[in-house]
């Protein structure tokens, strides 16, 4: 999240509801929000199929290396989740620049 924020532009430390001097991400913590669903959707299915998680081993890292391209929804259209974090932070950059007035956020389907 951190990432798309620099890359639109952004500072994330400078956050809109996370306030903590000692917190250099409090924007990306803001904004990160909605996309936790999706990381939450797969620590469920790492759940379910009894994958260990106690240690970082191989077959955890290769479910949680599915994260970035795991498929999210924006307004009808499909795209990876690192594709949907540079529109989100895009709209946000377009947003503070006047050029629009929602931030395009992804929906739970």
């Amino acid at each position: 999240m951190a990432r798309s924020l620099v890359g639109s532009g952004l500072l994330p430390t400078l956050g809109i509801f996370h306030r903590n001097r000692y917190n250099a991400y409090a924007l990306a913590d803001d904004i990160m929000e909605p996309f936790r669903p999706y990381v939450d959707k797969l620590v469920l299915e790492i759940l379910k199929e009894g994958i260990a998680y106690k240690e970082l081993n191989i077959d955890l890292k290769a479910k949680l290396l599915q994260i970035p391209a795991m498929d999210i929804h924006f307004e009808g259209e499909v795209s990876p989740l690192m594709v949907g974090l540079q529109r989100t932070t895009a709209s946000l950059a377009r947003c503070y620049e006047g050029e629009q007035r929602r931030i395009v956020f992804p929906e739970m389907i």
